[in-house]
């Protein structure tokens, strides 16, 4: 889709390998400073700009806050969206650890910032893990000091890797965006495998562009961006704690982005977050498909995304669609209870384009057909409300034995 309408505005977006550090302008690094116990696992990474760069971040919207939510929230309101390097442990979420844990977000900042030269302000940081465990500052201290000696513009594959808590897989990637007024790059890495829920942000995400972007203009499309991508996933309907997606703009393509550009500059978001976004959800705790669910004829677009997000956070639906029952019932009710009304003889469900439900009847000798769909690692749902001309997806997984026994095992 984002081809499509690339194609559309006389521009042209290709994927290039180097993920956060694919644009011109940035450095990374990973190491093992000693949070997680195997010796062979990163977990701790540095993403610095050469010089500076306009920098955008939204949030949890939990009301129970970590540690680093809190220090890079204050940090972007202090540095007027303009800073220099971003720090990441993963193992440790630094949540619900009082005063200490925010002395610790602090330290981690004045560390980079030391190494880099720069202020504590002008360095935002973030964390995963286990909730309610202090960090242990003198080893991420040393960590910093580590990565931040050996940063470098090819090490965005070890830096994604390093964010991984639960992650079966790292998530990265990057595109080349061409225009009429040159070319500039977007890149970006995330992590996310549980307590993943659209209600911004919903996992920890890092994007990077070398185009030349006000920070104001990058929260715009930040914010834009993440709409239909990293704020329309769902893996278990779960807020957590330290939920952080960051955007950063070097500006050394020499691309300046203006309101002619900024399509192009949403776009080449939109190409990154997506992947990003379907990647996360792929690789959710204990997840074996992938599911999409569209709900299309509503009134709204907002009341679309609301009755989408109901059915691909019902256990129901979720359960169902793990073992492969086409339950259309358990879509409908979910529907029903959105909170959007409609009216229910105007109502159609798809899986996988079979028609299980006609306009308030049952279809129900196109069930075996529907339940061989089933059988496949990607899954659509569609619903039509007949109530309008919006629309709206949200991608979610299913709900199998595997993710209750993750998280029975979390902290054990």
């Amino acid at each position: 889709m984002a081809d499509a309408i690339a194609a559309s505005r006389h521009i042209s977006i290709v994927p290039i390998d180097g993920g956060i550090t694919a644009p011109t302008g940035f450095r990374s690094a990973a190491v093992h400073c000693g949070i997680k116990a195997n010796p062979d696992a990163l977990d701790l990474a540095v993403v610095a700009v050469d010089t500076f760069a306009s920098m955008a971040g939204l949030f949890t919207t939990n009301l129970a806050q970590a540690a680093p939510v809190l220090v890079s929230k204050r940090h972007l309101e202090i540095n007027q969206g303009v800073g220099c390097a971003i720090v990441v442990n993963s193992g440790c979420a630094n949540a619900c650890t009082g005063e200490t844990g925010l002395a610790n977000a602090r330290q981690m900042t004045e560390d980079v910032g030391r190494e880099l030269g720069c202020q504590p302000e002008q360095v935002l940081v973030a964390s995963t893990g286990v909730i309610g465990v202090g960090l242990n500052i003198d080893r991420v201290s040393a960590g910093i000091h580590d990565a931040c000696s050996s940063l470098a513009h090819g090490n965005g594959s070890v830096a994604a890797r390093a964010i991984m808590t639960t992650d079966p897989f790292p998530k990265e990637h990057a595109v080349r965006v061409t225009t009429t007024r040159g070319s500039f790059c977007v890149g970006g890495m995330a992590k996310g495998s549980g307590m993943i829920e659209p209600n911004m942000a919903t996992m920890l995400g890092f994007l990077s562009t070398d185009a030349q972007v006000t920070p104001a203009m990058l929260r715009r499309v930040l914010v834009e961006s993440a709409r239909d991508t990293f704020n329309a996933i769902t893996v278990d309907g779960e807020c957590s704690t330290n939920d952080s997606l960051v955007a950063m703009a070097s500006g050394t393509s020499g691309v300046v982005i203006d309101d002619e550009l900024y399509p192009a500059l949403l776009d080449g978001l939109l190409a990154v977050s997506r992947p990003l976004a379907l990647g996360i959800v792929r690789g959710g705790e204990g997840a074996t498909k992938l599911i999409a669910v569209t709900v299309y004829h509503a009134r709204t677009a907002d009341e679309a995304r609301q009755v989408a997000r109901t059915i691909a956070n019902s256990p129901l639906v979720k359960t169902a669609v793990h073992g492969a029952d086409p339950n259309w019932g358990r879509i409908v009710a979910a529907a029903g209870r959105a909170g959007v009304p409609f009216d229910i003889n105007g109502v159609t469900v798809r899986i996988g384009g079979i028609l299980l439900f006609d306009n308030g009847l049952p279809r129900d000798d196109a069930a075996p057909q529907a339940a061989e769909i089933l059988k496949r690692d990607t899954i659509d749902i569609a619903v039509s409300l007949g109530s309008g001309d919006a629309g709206a997806t949200i991608w979610g997984c299913d709900l199998s034995a595997e993710y209750v026994r993750i998280n029975g095992e979390y902290r054990t």
